[in-house]
């Protein structure tokens, strides 16, 4: 399985690593660490170093409760990085942004993939992707980050995140974008409770019959602080089994803060399963 994603075709036979880099003050786990452009690349080569397949630079917090950033703000925190580690690594830049005109600039900027987490649904997002050659994550959220823990419900969290995220597809698909440049996210912790998120890690491998790539982000969520009583700066051995689990069910991109030890646990899953 190969995702197209501008001038990179990233093999997913293997699992792939996208590492975080959050240029915000607050993000939930790392917010206010990466606000400098040579702090965010220095992290960012880092994560490299430490194996990353994929960075995502982000410059909006998502989490529940965050405050909206304007498009100018957002713009001036992430493409002096975007354009700075472009120039110095072998491997996609994605953008992790819903605002089209984002998007459109870290494209231009040298971005290859647009992760959305409202999955193309502002006005005109579609339409830059149509024109651009980049990947698309979509990924699912019920509400805004403003609203989405406020009681969230279902019918069946696995089969209305699934059917949202096909219609999606589907709405792509309508533009002219190919199937191999879309990665699916269920979005764990974007308008779920804790059950929810459970129920879909239970059945992640049911979305395999999307016949779409599957990408994870569980690093550092709350429900993994609901599982083990830690708080968001110790959640390292939580995350990681995460990932593991993830890929064992069949996620082929994992989200992460922690790159290095997600990647050497990753590898004992490939070795294994490869035996």
């Amino acid at each position: 399985m190969i995702l197209h994603c501008g001038n990179f075709n990233l093999d997913l036979n293997t699992p792939r690593v996208m590492g975080i880099v959050n240029v915000t003050p607050d993000s939930f786990s790392d917010g206010g660490k990466y606000t400098q452009t040579s702090q965010a690349v220095a992290h960012g080569l880092k994560l490299v170093e430490d194996g990353a397949d994929i960075l995502d630079i982000g410059g909006e917090s998502t989490r529940p409760n965050a405050t909206p950033v304007s498009l100018q703000e957002e713009l001036d925190r992430i493409l002096p990085v975007i354009e700075a580690l472009v120039g110095q690594v072998n491997i996609p830049i994605s953008v992790d942004t819903y605002k089209p005109a984002v998007m459109q600039a870290a494209i231009n900027a040298g971005a290859s993939i647009v992760n959305d987490v409202r999955a193309l649904q502002e006005v005109g997002a579609v339409e830059i992707l149509a024109k651009s050659s980049a990947g698309i994550c979509l990924m699912h959220m019920q509400g805004t980050p403003q609203t989405m823990q406020i009681n969230p419900e279902y019918q069946d969290v696995v089969a209305d995140v699934k059917a949202f995220l096909m219609q999606r597809v589907s709405v792509c698909e309508q533009f002219g974008i190919a199937l191999n440049r879309i990665i699916l996210d269920p979005g764990f912790g974007f308008g779920k409770t804790r059950a929810h998120n459970i129920a879909l890690i239970q059945q992640l491998a049911s979305f395999q019959d999307t016949g779409l790539p599957l990408l994870v982000g569980l690093s550092r969520k709350s429900v993994l602080g609901q599982v083990t009583g830690h708080d968001v700066d110790a959640r390292l051995y939580a995350s990681v089994a995460a990932a593991v689990i993830a890929v064992m069910k069949g996620a082929r991109v994992v989200r992460v803060h922690d790159v290095k030890a997600t990647v050497e646990a990753l590898k004992v899953v490939v070795a294994i399963e490869s035996f």
